[in-house]
């Protein structure tokens, strides 16, 4: 397994869409971390993506004490397009109460940082970090059945 390592991000908005300070790996202790990537402008993220992480927090909606949801816009391209009040716009869109993260790499308009250290291959994306910090899975392809039951199995641990 890898350690995870921080997350890179520097903008980001609570579940309610307010600015609030960066999110660290650190700010979530021992919870079961699932981090979804996106671009606004990505077909995928909304024909598969955002349908996917809406039932993987409706699962999980009354064990948000053992597990946390993030999503970041991972911008590689179409930078004009992928911005703050796209995600914005994504959040609103799907009605999703939980923290979202901007990053378009270091200067704005550079690979994001997210994507560089978690080596991440664009977008949908999903990270699963366990409790203790690793790694358990980073992908495209999410099977949401597999990912219920095994985040389910992790935190009944």
């Amino acid at each position: 397994m890898v350690k995870a390592d921080d997350f890179g991000v520097e903008q980001w908005v609570d579940g309610n869409g307010q600015k609030i300070s960066p999110l660290h790996l650190a700010d979530f202790g021992n919870k079961m971390k699932v981090i979804f990537c996106f671009q606004s402008w990505c077909p995928g993220c909304h024909s598969i993506g955002f349908p996917s992480l809406i039932q993987l927090t409706n699962s999980f909606s009354n064990m948000m004490d053992s597990i946390v949801f993030l999503a970041i816009q991972t911008v590689f391209e179409g930078f004009n397009e992928n911005t703050f009040e796209s995600m914005l716009d994504a959040q609103k869109k799907y009605n999703l109460k939980i923290p979202f993260g901007h990053d378009a790499g270091n200067n704005g308009f550079s690979t994001s940082n997210f994507m560089k250290i978690y080596q991440t291959g664009g977008t949908p994306w999903f990270v699963i970090i366990d409790r203790y910090d690793n790694v358990v899975f980073s992908d495209f392809h999410i099977n949401i059945n597999g990912a219920v039951q095994y985040l389910y199995e992790e935190i009944s641990k």
